[in-house]
Order: structure tokens, then C-alpha cells, then sequence
């Protein structure tokens, strides 16, 4: 009897909403606010946009609208496809530096990348909202550009990024591209080499099965990069970001169940994910949409060099040939540092 009102009452404090402690240091208030301020960019934003079109629409501001917009058909409809908008002062916002202290994220190289060749970097996995990734490659808080001196990195995302009013500059400054064929082979076809297309290869799909301890990359049938880097002849190089989905939590959406096939109609009809995640609160621990203050290690591996077929194009058997290599580099990466990096050492990594 004692010992069952003893489980009831843990069971009751575990369900309590846990509140921070009111003595935090200012650098992790400061950290919390960066990563707010992101998670208000990319989620909440946008629906602000559409209240403020509207009000300058019927307001005696309208010409304003008019002149952003004539700006960005004219002038600007196409810095997406090349990267060219890239600003160095946004990638280095001190702000960017705040968000990657929350976590911490740290990136660890195993290789040198020669800056006279073109790369494609295959970015695993795709997490909830790839904080791990966007800190990397949009960013210079983790000092990416130090480690690979001579190598531009873009960050591929989906092209309705640039479409967001307002919204959109910060996407193309931070030097993102949009992820059609022709933005990428633009950055691949550099002749002077030194650029790379950073690709979360997994998709909006792997979203939908991040959460902790669970090592499921979509890719089996992601092919289309390895084409890509046998008609440019760039070189691909693994990734894995070890802590990614370890974040958030994840409300159960086995594959088959109504959630799931709803959050798969979804995607094919946005080509967002839906996946309804839970992680902590801003003044609790308890519940809310910042993530967890969870290590992130990001290990990048060795390029494999591609060899580039020119005057026709790439036969399926070559094609799942690099793709074979490229998964198996993927896994030789993730198995030498899994114990380094909070997995155990039975965890595997698997292709789906």
C-alpha cells in the first residue's frame, strides 16, 4: 500500500509542469532567445506576412508593395538559383552564435575538401526543423568556412523559402539555393571549384520518423544527388549530425496509422511535413517548441571522388553503383563515432 502511493505521487510529479529556476545566467537567456527568434522566423512569421500584405494593400501605403514587389521580379527573381545574394555580415550575426551555444553544436572534420573541387554534402538526417544543419551551412557560428578554408557552402531548401515576403531575404543572405536540378548544377558547374551544395537528402519524409534513438534515414531511393554528381563530376561527402533527433519528442505516427497517412497526404499535396512534435517551454521544461538543450556533433567524413561523364548521361547501373558507395561510406561514418557521440554501441544506422 505505501509503495503504491509512493509510485502515484512520482507519477504525479513527473505529469507537473517543471519551471525554470528564476537565478539563469544572462548567456542562457540570451541563447533561449536566439532560438525563439528562429523558431518565430520559420513558423510564425509567414502567417504575420499575410496580415501585413493585406493591411498595406488597402492602406495609403500600397505603393510600397508595389515597389518590393517590382523590385524583386525585376531585379531579384533569381539570386535563389545561384547563391549570389550571399551576405556575410547576416551569416555572421552574433545572434546565429547564441543559437549554436544553446545546444552546443560542435563540427568535427575526419578530411581535408580541396577548394579547386566542386562538392555535394549529404546531410543526415533531416531531424524536425535541421537546426543542426541550417547553424552549419547558413551560418558561421560553427565555423565551417575555418575548417574548409575555399569552400562556399549552400544550403539546398525547398524552393517556396524564397516566396515568403520579407521572409525571403534572410533565406537567399544567409547564401541558401533552392533545391531544382538548375540551382544546384549551378553551384556543381563552378569552374574555379570551391562550392558546395549542401543536400538534406532525407526530406520533409524522414521528419515524420525523427525522434530520439531512432536512426532511420530515407534514402534508399534518394538517387538523384548521385546523378548529379556523376554529370558534374563532384565529389560526395557524408554527413551525419550526431543529436539531431534528439530535440523534440514525437507523438506516435507508426506507418499505416490515420496520423501517418495523413501527414503523408499532406506532404504530397505542400511538400511540408506535419510532424507534431513536443519539446520545452521558455520559462518550463515541461512542454513547448524549443528543443532540449541536446549536444549536437556534426561529423563530416571523407569526399568520395566521382569521376564526370561527359556527352551522355549517367546508366542506372552507374548511377547505384556511387550510390552503394556513398551508403556505405554513411554507415562506416556513423558506426566509428556513434560511442563518441551518445549512442551505444549496439545503435545502427538504417537505409530505408
Amino acid at each position: 500500500m505505501i509503495k503504491k502511493n509512493i509510485k502515484k505521487r512520482e507519477q504525479r510529479r513527473s505529469n507537473m509542469i517543471q519551471f525554470a529556476p528564476l537565478n539563469i545566467s544572462l548567456s542562457r537567456r540570451l541563447q533561449t532567445f536566439a532560438v525563439a527568434f528562429y523558431l518565430f522566423l520559420f513558423l510564425i512569421f509567414p502567417v504575420i506576412v499575410v496580415y501585413i500584405l493585406y493591411s498595406l494593400a488597402i492602406s495609403n501605403y500600397w505603393w510600397l508593395l508595389c515597389i518590393y514587389f517590382g523590385w524583386w521580379i525585376l531585379f531579384d527573381k533569381d539570386t535563389h538559383k545561384t547563391g549570389s545574394a550571399r551576405s556575410e555580415l547576416l551569416r555572421n550575426w552574433f545572434l546565429w552564435k547564441w543559437m549554436a551555444d544553446y545546444f552546443p553544436i560542435k563540427l568535427h572534420k575526419t578530411a581535408e575538401l580541396r577548394s579547386d573541387k566542386n562538392y555535394i554534402i549529404g546531410c543526415h538526417p533531416h531531424g524536425i526543423l535541421s537546426f543542426g544543419h541550417f547553424l552549419n551551412f547558413a551560418t558561421e557560428s560553427t565555423g565551417f568556412s575555418k575548417m574548409f578554408p575555399g569552400i562556399v557552402p549552400s544550403l539546398v531548401t525547398l524552393p517556396s523559402q524564397f516566396f515568403i515576403p520579407f521572409r525571403r531575404e534572410i533565406v537567399k543572405w544567409s547564401g541558401s539555393i533552392s533545391s531544382d536540378v538548375e540551382s544546384i548544377q549551378n553551384i556543381l558547374q563552378n569552374p574555379n571549384g570551391g562550392r558546395a551544395a549542401c543536400i538534406v537528402i532525407g526530406g520533409a519524409e524522414e521528419a515524420l520518423d525523427s525522434k530520439p534513438y531512432c536512426n532511420d534515414l530515407i534514402l534508399s531511393r534518394r538517387k538523384g544527388f548521385c546523378k548529379l554528381a556523376l554529370k558534374n563530376g563532384a565529389s560526395l561527402v557524408p554527413l551525419y549530425n550526431f543529436g539531431e533527433n534528439k530535440l523534440y519528442n514525437q507523438i506516435e505516427n507508426e506507418k499505416g496509422s490515420r496520423l501517418r497517412n495523413f501527414q503523408t497526404k499532406f506532404k504530397n499535396i505542400t511538400g511540408f511535413s506535419a510532424p507534431i512534435f513536443m519539446g520545452r517551454g521558455i520559462f518550463q521544461y515541461t512542454l513547448g517548441i524549443l528543443p532540449y538543450r541536446q549536444e549536437l556533433n556534426t561529423v563530416v567524413g571523407e569526399p568520395i571522388e566521382v569521376e564526370k561523364i561527359e556527352g551522355r548521361e549517367p546508366t542506372i547501373e552507374e548511377i547505384n553503383e556511387l550510390h552503394k558507395k556513398y551508403c556505405d561510406a554513411l554507415i562506416k561514418l556513423f558506426n566509428e563515432n556513434k560511442e563518441k557521440y551518445g549512442l551505444d554501441s549496439e545503435a545502427k544506422l538504417n537505409i530505408l
